[in-house]
């Protein structure tokens, strides 16, 4: 696997001021990869999709204290334009992604934090590079080919991506919610997209209606229906904590996220919040992230 280095160098953490960041850019197959690197200590990545690196920056902070913490946009959100718009998103590409912008800047072996989307990604990276890993933490992973509805799952699957070409993101998030037994008032999905404004309201931000268009059309699908290599995570070598909210009880992430537990023969351990813990209780989330890498 090669990698090419744009004209923007590999940063040195250990070169820049605290609370500095750094930020740079690395051209990968079909995609120029926006990355942030802050902190100076063990390298933990932070890993979202379709979150970015910007949905991670209070927890980052925290933790760059004592991590050299790298985030991302993942390719085709945010910052991280593909050639190909239409190009579907998978997990073994993400991974593909990560596994490049750890080795431009010699970050390895390295924690892994994957939240949703990004959880699975960090899962195909452990299977695809172990040797780049040393604990994977995989925060409510949305492997929904691992419950016994599988089926009524992916037809679910397929109708919300219908809805949303059909009726527009409002229905779409409408069912997306519905799906994962989720009942916040004000939430819409795991971007934190708005479905379009009605009169009176602003339009919404062109790259967040580009990135909303992207999870439902290329990235849903092949994230929720990916299935995990389960004896190469029990034995390839990186250490993998299952993590779950503990506001999570009932909806779909925590049927998932115990599920894959089972089959690692683990328990999930629990984090503060539920899907979006590390967004909303960032300090609280970041201790209980310490302590499990700790005890790795």
């Amino acid at each position: 696997m090669t990698t090419t280095p744009t004209d923007t160098p590999t940063p040195n953490p250990a070169d820049a001021p605290a609370g500095t960041v750094t930020t740079g850019t690395l051209d990968a197959p079909g995609v120029r990869l926006h990355y942030e690197v802050r902190g100076a200590g063990p390298v933990v990545a932070l890993v979202g999709a379709p979150m970015g690196a910007d949905a991670f920056v209070p927890i980052a902070e925290l933790l760059a204290v004592d991590h050299t913490v790298v985030t991302t946009d993942p390719r085709g959100i945010g910052r991280s334009p593909l050639d190909d718009p239409e190009q579907d998103s998978t997990p073994e590409l993400r991974a593909d992604d990560l596994s490049r912008i750890l080795a431009h800047l010699g970050a390895g072996p390295a924690a892994v934090l994957g939240s949703s989307g990004g959880a699975v990604t960090v899962l195909a990276l452990a299977q695809a590079h172990p040797e780049q890993v040393r604990t994977v933490v995989a925060h409510e992973p949305p492997l929904e080919q691992l419950l016994d509805d599988r089926e009524r799952r992916r037809e679910a699957l397929d109708h919300m991506v219908a809805t949303y070409l059909a009726e527009g993101p409002g229905a779409a998030w409408a069912l997306f919610l519905a799906e994962a037994n989720i009942d916040e008032a004000g939430e819409h999905g795991p971007s934190g997209a708005q479905p379009e404004p009605e009169d009176g309201f602003p339009e919404r931000d062109p790259q967040e209606v580009a990135d909303e268009r992207r999870f439902f059309l290329h990235e849903l699908r092949g994230t929720a229906l990916w299935e995990p290599d389960v004896e190469a995570l029990r034995t390839g070598g990186p250490r993998v904590v299952v993590g779950l909210g503990e506001g999570s009880t009932g909806q779909v992430c925590d049927l998932t996220s115990t599920a894959l537990a089972q089959r690692l023969g683990t328990e999930p351990v629990l984090f503060p919040g539920d899907h979006l813990g590390f967004v909303e209780e960032p300090e609280a989330f970041a201790r209980r992230l310490r302590e499990v890498l700790d005890a790795g």
